[in-house]
C-alpha cells in the first residue's frame, strides 16, 4: 500500500481553516488586520463593558454573524480585558456593604462565550443558542432588525464603519442639484445601522450648504413606525410620524438596505436614492425598481390564492409574540378551508422545503426581514409573508393590490391579540401538528353546508383553469361527517379508529385521523413512492435479524472498541 503523502481531497485546505480568517470588512474581505485600537473603536468594546457591569451580568454571550466570526478571538480577549480594568478601577466594597454595592463597583468575574453559529437569521437575537450557555446578557454584533426579544435583555453593538462624508455630500448635490435650484426639495437622511453614526453629521452639513428641509433619523425599537425601527429628526428635536407627510420627502439611505425596507417604503414616500458603500457600486447613485420587486410579491399571493395544504414556517424562537401570531394563522387558514402544518427547521433553505412535497405553500414567521424569501432563494413553492398570506386568503372580490406590504409579524398580533389569546386553535405536535378538531367545528368554522355544490369554484387567475383542491377542508369535510354518522369509517375491526390512527375507506376515498380529513395522510397514501424499509417484503421473506455486535463507546478522549480494546 501506497504511503499517504498528501491530504486527502476532501479535507479542508489549511487557507480555509477558521482560525486563519482574520478580519471583515464591510468594503472588501482583502482589507489589512486591524489593530487592538481599531477592533475596540469598531466593536465599541468600552461602552459594551460598562453596560455590562452596569448591568450586574456574569455570564455574556457574544453573537456574530458569519462575516465578523474571524475578529470575535480578538473581540473577547479585548472585552475581558476591558472588563478587568473596569474591575480594578472600581473602588473596592467591604463584605457587609455586598447587598447595596454601587453598580460599577467590584463584582464577580464574567464569563464569555461566542455563539458561533446563529440557529435562525442573523439579523434576530439568538436566544436559544444564548441559553444553551446559561447567559443572562446577549451582546448582538452587526446590523439587527432590532425586533423585540422575549427573555433576555440584548446590548446592541451595530459595529462602526468609516465613511467619506465629503464624498457623500457630492454625490448628494450631484442628484438633487445646489440649494439655489432645490428649493423645494425635501429629503430624509437614513442609514443601515452600521452606518448610523454619520447620519447627524451628513445631515448637518447639507443644511450648512443651504438645504432647507433636511431631515435625519435615529434609531428606536418601532417596527410599526412611519419609517421601521427610525424616528425622524429635524435638527436635534425628533418629529412625531403624524406631523408630516412621508409622500413628500425622498429617502437617502447610506449603504444598501434590506429589500424588505425597500418593499415596506415603496408607497409611503417620494422616492428612494442608495448610496452604495461597497466598492463594485462606488460612485454612483442606485434607484431600485420596488415596483417590480412588488409585482412579483403579488405573483406570489395568486399562487398562495389556490394552496390547499400551508405550511407555516417558524424562522424564529426569540421574536416576541411568535406564538400568538402561529395561532392566529392557523385560525385564518382554517377559516379559509385550507390545512396547515407547523414547520420548524432552522436556517431556511430549499433543500429543507423539498422534503415536504404536500406542502402547496409556505408562510413564514419571523422579524420583519427574515420573513421575505428572495425570489432567486430557489425553493419549489410559494414563500410569503403573514402580510401577504392574509391578502391570498381574501375572496377575489375582496382582494386589492394597493401596494401596500409588511414583513413581519407585529401587524398581524396587533390586530389578532384578543381572536388569538381567546379562540386560537390548541397546539399540536402530532401529525406535523395538525389541529386535532372535530369535523363539526370545521364545518362551523369554513361556513359552508354539506351540500358541495353551493361552494364558490376557485379558479387560478394565472391560468383561468378550475382548482378543486384550494380548499380541501371545506369540500372534503361533508363527505367525513356523513360517513362518521352512519359508521362507515372504520379501521378495519368494525371498530372506530384510535387516536392518531390512520383510516382508510377504500383506494377511492379520503384518510383521516381522529375522524378529520388529513391532505397529508392522502398525499403520503396516494403519491408517495417509497413507503419506508422493508416495505417490498411479505412478513414471511424476511429473513431473522443476526445478533447485534457491540461498537465503539465511551467519550471522545477515550473510547471503548467492545470489551477489551481501549483507543486513545
Amino acid at each position: 500500500m501506497a504511503e499517504l503523502i498528501a491530504a486527502p481531497v476532501l479535507s479542508t485546505p489549511a487557507e480555509n481553516l477558521f482560525d486563519q480568517v482574520e478580519t471583515f470588512s464591510p468594503d472588501t474581505l482583502n482589507a489589512p488586520r486591524r489593530t487592538d485600537d481599531e477592533l475596540r473603536n469598531v466593536y465599541e468594546v468600552e461602552r459594551t463593558a460598562r453596560e455590562i457591569r452596569a448591568g450586574r451580568k456574569t455570564c455574556v454571550a457574544l453573537q456574530f454573524p458569519d462575516s465578523m466570526l474571524g475578529d470575535s478571538p480578538r473581540v473577547v480577549r479585548l472585552l475581558q480585558a476591558e472588563l478587568a480594568s473596569q474591575r480594578a478601577a472600581a473602588k473596592p466594597v467591604p463584605t457587609d456593604d455586598i447587598e447595596t454595592a454601587p453598580l460599577t463597583a467590584g463584582g464577580k468575574e464574567e464569563r464569555v462565550y461566542i455563539l458561533a453559529d446563529t440557529s435562525y437569521s442573523a439579523c434576530c437575537v439568538d436566544e436559544v443558542a444564548a441559553e444553551h450557555a446559561d447567559a443572562d446578557v446577549v451582546v448582538h454584533y452587526g446590523r439587527s432588525c432590532l425586533s423585540p426579544t422575549s427573555r433576555l435583555p440584548v446590548i446592541y453593538v451595530f459595529t462602526q464603519h468609516s465613511l467619506d462624508i465629503d464624498e457623500v455630500v457630492e454625490m448628494f448635490t450631484k442628484e438633487f442639484g445646489t440649494p439655489e435650484k432645490a428649493t423645494d426639495l425635501k429629503v430624509a437622511i437614513m442609514a443601515d445601522v452600521t452606518y448610523q453614526q454619520h447620519v447627524a453629521p451628513v445631515a448637518a452639513k447639507l443644511a450648512a450648504l443651504g438645504y432647507t428641509d433636511i431631515l435625519s433619523t435615529d434609531v428606536v425599537h418601532r417596527p410599526l413606525g412611519a419609517i421601521p425601527n427610525r424616528e425622524l429628526v429635524r435638527g436635534d428635536a425628533p418629529i412625531a410620524d403624524e406631523s408630516i407627510d412621508l409622500h413628500e420627502y425622498a429617502i437617502f439611505h447610506i449603504s444598501q438596505p434590506p429589500t424588505s425596507l425597500l418593499l415596506a417604503l415603496a408607497v409611503r414616500v417620494k422616492s428612494f436614492y442608495i448610496y452604495p458603500t461597497s466598492v463594485d457600486d462606488a460612485g454612483q447613485l442606485l434607484a431600485p425598481r420596488t415596483m417590480g420587486l412588488l409585482g412579483r410579491r403579488y405573483a406570489k399571493v395568486l399562487s398562495m390564492a389556490t394552496a390547499g395544504v400551508i405550511g407555516i414556517l417558524v424562522n424564529t424562537l426569540s421574536v416576541n409574540n411568535y406564538l400568538k401570531a402561529v395561532d392566529a394563522l392557523r385560525k385564518r387558514i382554517t377559516d379559509a378551508g385550507k390545512k396547515s402544518y407547523l414547520i420548524v427547521v432552522g436556517k431556511l433553505n430549499a433543500v429543507k422545503l423539498a422534503n415536504f412535497a404536500e406542502i402547496e405553500g409556505w408562510v413564514v414567521v419571523g422579524c420583519w426581514e427574515s420573513s421575505l424569501v428572495e425570489d432567486d432563494a430557489g425553493f419549489y413553492q410559494p414563500v410569503v409573508t403573514p402580510f401577504e398570506l392574509e391578502m391570498a386568503l381574501m375572496s377575489d372580490d375582496e382582494r386589492i393590490w394597493g401596494h401596500k406590504w409588511w414583513g413581519g409579524l407585529e401587524a398581524l398580533t396587533a390586530d389578532t391579540k384578543e381572536e388569538s389569546t381567546e379562540g386560537a386553535l390548541e397546539e399540536s405536535t402530532t401529525e406535523a401538528s395538525a389541529p386535532a378538531i372535530a369535523v363539526e367545528d370545521a364545518l362551523d368554522a369554513g361556513g359552508v353546508s354539506d351540500d358541495e355544490d353551493t361552494e364558490v369554484p376557485q379558479f387560478d387567475l394565472r391560468t383561468g383553469r378550475l382548482v378543486t383542491t384550494s380548499r380541501p377542508m371545506r369540500s372534503r369535510a361533508p363527505k367525513a361527517k356523513a360517513a362518521q354518522q352512519d359508521g362507515s369509517i372504520t379501521n378495519g375491526t368494525g371498530s372506530a379508529p384510535s387516536s392518531g390512527a390512520l383510516a382508510l375507506r377504500g383506494k377511492s376515498e379520503l384518510a383521516t385521523i381522529n375522524g378529520v380529513v388529513s391532505p397529508g395522510a392522502e398525499f403520503l397514501r396516494k403519491n408517495r413512492t417509497w413507503q419506508g424499509l422493508g416495505t417490498e417484503f411479505n412478513d414471511e421473506d424476511v429473513e431473522a435479524s443476526t445478533g447485534v455486535e457491540e461498537g465503539r463507546s465511551g467519550i471522545a478522549r477515550g473510547y471503548r472498541v467492545g470489551e477489551d480494546v481501549q483507543r486513545t
